[in-house]
Parts: structure tokens; C-alpha cells; sequence
């Protein structure tokens, strides 16, 4: 089973059409400083080559990237050469990933540098979506000069669409009302933001979730804890798109077959 047109959901009202579940890449970067169960290696360049072709396969159009995920750009961009048209690509802008440690800068002369930067790590001309990765202090992210920077950027058509992955309910919302998207941690065990799930909904702003399977560690409880975790997640009808984050191949398949179970019940 793989997702069809049918299965894939409009992001808000950008224009832009996701598949239920997207692929995160950190996994393809970065094993420092990550917050799953258990520690992994890298995967070589013919096993991530190998992992885009499956998700291709498995009708995942949507990849999700950032800065602060190790070589997650650069190598993504010569794997994605000659397919750039069958991919929504989402990156990131403020945070950034250096020496084993984060540190974040959300200017609007950072952020600028971040997107160019991103653009030709990717090797692309314009990237369907920037999120705003929050440092946990939302309200004082947005004060800064970043959504205005990230506002000029699509007006110029670097970006398509930009939005927030915070941590707050008060940033989410304000977030949405100023951008087109944001990123949620939503799962069986985290459920505060769903206030801002509301919001969008009223708004037409898109939903993409992160931790729907709390990092692996949901897959840990209950008798099918994918199935129970994706089936809450995507009850709620705001939700354009959960993140997965896995590079075993089995994982993915498993993921996307019970996802087009759920979703064709």
C-alpha cells in the first residue's frame, strides 16, 4: 500500500498539496544531540539514495530538512538532482548546528544567509517552505526580524510559503496569523497545542505535526502504538502532515501502510 493523489492534503491555503506523511531528514545528518531511544549511524550515501527512492515509491512527496541537521542539506542536494519537481521541500531558518551545539539567530541578515545558503545545498531556486526553528522563547522570536525577512523572501519567490515550529501555544497562534504554516508537536502524550490546530483550522493555515510517535518512544507502549498514534493524530482536521523521522526502511513502509489504513477506514 503507498499513498495516492487521493490521500494528499492541501497545506492551508498555499497552494501547495502534502502527502499524509513526510519524511524528516535529520537522521540523514545528524546523531548528536538527537532525542530518540536508541543511537545510529549515519546512513551512506546509496542507503539514503535508497530511503528517497522508497519514500518516491511509497508516494511521500514531502521532505522536511533545516540547517541545524547536521549534513542533512548538502547531502541532500545531489541526491535529489533531476527530481526536484516531485518533492515539497521544507527547511528551516534560525537555528544552526555547529561543534556538537546549537545556537540560534533569527536577524533578518541571518536569515536571508540561511535561505541563499539552503537554496545551494539543495540546489534548487526557491524552497516550497521555511519554518521558523523557535528557540522555545516564541513570543520574542516573532518580535524579532525574522517573519518580516522571511515575508520579503516570498514576495521575491525564493520561498513559497513560511511559517513557525515552536513550542508554545501563544507563538503558535501568532505565529499562524501573520504565516501560512505551522509545526506542532502533537501525539498521544503531548497534546497542548492542539489549541493552535484549532486556530489554523479557522484560519485555512496548514498544520504539519512533529513527534507524532513521540520520537520513537511511542512505538515502545500498547499492542500497535503506530496505528493508536497516527490514527489520533490524524483525527483532527487540521493536520496536513505528520513528520516521520526514520531511516529503516521496514519502519517507513510500516508507517505509510498503516497511515493509508487509518486514513481509508
Amino acid at each position: 500500500m503507498a499513498f495516492t493523489r487521493t490521500h494528499q492534503r492541501p497545506l492551508g491555503s498555499t497552494g501547495l498539496q502534502v502527502s499524509p506523511l513526510g519524511l524528516g531528514t535529520v537522521k540523514l545528518g545528524r546523531n548528536q544531540g538527537v532525542k530518540y531511544p536508541n543511537g545510529f549511524e549515519l546512513p551512506s550515501d546509496s542507503e539514503a539514495a535508497d530511503l528517497l527512492t522508497l519514500a518516491r515509491e511509497l508516494g511521500i512527496n514531502l521532505l522536511d530538512t533545516a540547517p541545524a541537521y547536521g549534513s542533512s542539506e548538502t547531502r541532500l542536494g545531489p541526491l535529489l538532482r533531476g527530481q526536484r519537481q516531485h518533492w515539497v521541500i521544507c527547511s528551516k531558518v534560525g537555528e544552526e548546528f555547529s561543534g556538537g551545539e546549537s545556537w540560534f539567530d533569527f536577524s533578518a541578515s541571518h536569515t536571508r544567509h540561511s535561505v541563499e545558503r539552503s537554496l545551494r545545498r539543495l540546489e534548487t531556486d526557491y524552497l516550497d517552505l521555511v519554518l521558523v526553528h523557535s528557540d522555545g522563547n516564541d513570543l520574542d522570536v516573532l518580535d524579532q526580524e525574522v517573519y518580516p525577512a522571511l515575508a520579503q523572501l516570498k514576495q521575491e519567490g525564493l520561498i513559497r510559503a513560511f511559517g513557525f515550529s515552536g513550542k508554545t501555544v501563544a507563538g503558535g497562534i501568532r505565529a499562524l496569523d501573520q504565516g501560512d504554516c505551522a509545526m506542532v508537536t502533537y501525539n498521544l502524550n503531548e497534546r497542548a497545542e492542539a489549541a493552535v490546530m484549532d486556530h489554523a483550522l479557522s484560519q485555512q493555515k496548514g498544520i504539519l505535526i512533529k513527534k507524532a510517535l513521540a520520537s520513537g518512544h511511542l512505538c515502545l507502549q500498547g499492542e500497535d502504538p503506530v496505528k493508536q498514534g497516527l490514527a489520533f493524530v490524524f483525527d483532527h482536521p487540521a493536520v496536513s502532515s505528520a513528520i516521520v523521522g526514520t531511516i529503516n526502511p521496514k519502519h517507513l513502509v510500516h508507517n505509510v501502510q498503516t497511515a493509508v489504513e487509518v486514513l481509508d477506514q
